[in-house]
């Protein structure tokens, strides 16, 4: 398959994992209402996103999760706001993820079951704590900007801690996926379609 070929295949790909990541995101997440009428979400949104990154590497990968969540974020009253934070933060998750398993692990050339087993994990756990530190501190500072100090604060903690069981659950759940998966693929083929 030629190059041309290939981005085509990826293109499509990501517009599937965004597809995914909106739904995921959107009808399966347990959302937090918290005192002024903000909310936060128990999700595996972030998870579909580091997959993506896993098979598709990071800027695809994080575009499949940015975009799906961000059209979750503009379709949600109460998130709309944040859409263009969303964006930005899930783009780095799968950026992350996609330089540490494939340009650092180099995952799509290796068949060693332990080395990309490790390096699965490192990445996913590496995109992820990204996500742990920086979307608190983006959120917090992204609502003190718009909603104010006092809505900022209150937001903080809930936030913090949402974005680390979200992060957690997310890492476990892309790696135990995406072994299987990978396995599927290089059986039928169609892995070298996209390494």
């Amino acid at each position: 398959m030629n190059q041309s070929s290939k981005r085509i295949y990826k293109v499509a790909l990501t517009g599937l994992f965004a597809a995914m990541s909106y739904v995921v995101f959107t009808f399966l997440q347990f959302k937090i209402t918290l005192p002024g009428g903000d909310a936060t979400s128990i999700h595996l949104g972030n998870a579909v996103c580091v997959l993506g990154a896993l098979l598709l590497g990071g800027l695809y990968g994080g575009l499949g999760g940015a975009v799906g969540m961000t059209i979750g974020d503009l379709f949600d009253p109460v998130y709309a706001i944040y859409a263009p934070k969303t964006f930005l933060l899930k783009l780095c998750i799968g950026l992350i993820t996609g330089f540490l398993a494939h340009r650092l692990g180099r995952i799509g050339e290796s068949s060693d079951k332990m080395h990309i087993l490790v390096w699965t994990a490192l990445a996913a756990a590496g995109g992820l704590l990204f996500n742990v530190i920086f979307d608190p501190l983006v959120g917090y500072f992204y609502k003190l900007l718009i909603l104010g100090k006092p809505a900022a604060e209150v937001s903080l903690v809930w936030n913090a801690a949402a974005t680390l069981i979200n992060a957690v659950t997310s890492a476990i759940v892309s790696v135990v996926i995406y072994l299987p998966l990978r396995n599927a693929l290089v059986k039928s083929g169609l892995y070298s379609k996209i390494h």
